[in-house]
């Protein structure tokens, strides 16, 4: 038996041992498979291809490392720690704009055209307040007499609006570039140095590529953090590894498969849902009449919640229409949200 037939009848047995495991699958939802999908907003590439692709992906998304446990009901009745509900205290940190004749506003920070200096500011999409001192906010300026500034905001959600109760300075933007963590342990020696992105070889990026249906596509971690400045030319002064996130079959079994494969460093990891899952869950939330709901972008990554979704606020019917696609492996992350 060769090495590659070897590496397949491992897979093959731990692919049956799931299956045997797995409860019937339900009746299929006609009226979601033959709704016609929007077009895709954006999209990661498929599959990492070279380093600068691997590391992009990586960076994009939020990766496994962080607080693995399923979503589960906060104990009020509600059924998602990030849901809001009427009474309920909420904060958001960013501009205020208030124009002569409508109510004070919190713009959600979503790209709009340029504006010169002379321009008074305008939102995209906004949140009506009350309450609000605009002689404490941050950075104020007054165009054309319309009032703006930033700040952090906490205070009471009813029908759509915030009763400011706190004020203060914007919370600090958080980076866009953490490395993106490690969570296998290290290897007796330590991690190797080099680029790890350089073991995503064709070979690598094929043997995923066959098996979307159990993997995710290769990523890049960062042990001990983003390198430093280096010399032109020169290797990362920091180690980084190749990632492979398992979702269903056995991990040891893809790890011995690839380790002769991956000359660099490499972690092999089990998570929530596969490439070809992800890809069915992004499609299912772009379908949705995003509008409705508040949606602002969808993005596809990896990692126990790779489909990101960038909202207006957690709400009851919000949540009720994510919950058919699998709310406890998309990573929601709204600009309104609950205090605890």
């Amino acid at each position: 038996m060769t090495p590659t037939d070897e590496i397949d009848e491992l897979l093959r047995q731990a692919g049956s041992r799931w299956r045997a495991e797995q409860p019937s699958p339900p009746e299929p939802d006609v009226q979601r498979i033959t709704r016609k999908p929007k077009r895709p907003k954006w999209l990661v590439p498929a599959l990492a291809a070279a380093s600068v692709a691997a590391i992009a992906t990586a960076a994009l998304i939020v990766l496994p490392g962080g607080d693995d446990a399923p979503v589960v009901a906060p104990g009020n009745g509600k059924t998602h720690p990030l849901e809001v509900r009427d009474g309920d205290r909420v904060e958001v940190s960013g501009q205020v704009v208030a124009a002569p004749g409508v109510p004070v506003r919190y713009c959600l920070p979503l790209p709009s055209t340029s504006q010169v200096e002379s321009e008074a500011p305008a939102c995209n999409a906004a949140v009506d307040l009350t309450g609000v001192d605009l002689t404490r906010l941050v950075d104020l300026s007054v165009i054309n007499g319309v009032k703006a500034g930033v700040a952090r905001l906490v205070g009471t959600w009813k029908a759509g609006t915030i009763a400011v109760e706190e004020q203060g300075a914007p919370a600090p933007v958080q980076p866009g570039d953490t490395a993106p963590t490690v969570p296998c342990a290290a290897p007796a020696g330590g991690w190797k140095a080099g680029d790890a992105s350089q073991s995503i070889t064709p070979a690598v990026e094929q043997f995923v590529k066959a098996r979307t249906a159990e993997l995710q596509n290769p990523w890049i971690g960062w042990p001990e953090g983003f390198p430093t400045e280096t010399t032109p030319g020169a290797p990362p002064n920091k180690p980084s590894v190749v990632m492979i996130g398992v979702a269903h079959g056995d991990v040891a079994a893809v790890r011995r498969a690839l380790e002769p494969q991956v000359k660099g460093n490499l972690c092999v990891i089990q998570v929530k849902v596969s490439q070809s899952e992800a890809v069915k869950q992004q499609s299912a939330v772009e379908a949705l009449p995003m509008t409705d709901y508040g949606i602002t972008s969808v993005g596809l990554g990896v990692g126990d919640k790779p489909v990101r979704v960038d909202l207006r606020i957690v709400d009851e019917k919000t949540l009720n229409a994510l919950k058919p696609i699998g709310v406890d492996s998309l990573d929601l992350q709204p600009y309104i949200r609950p205090v605890s």
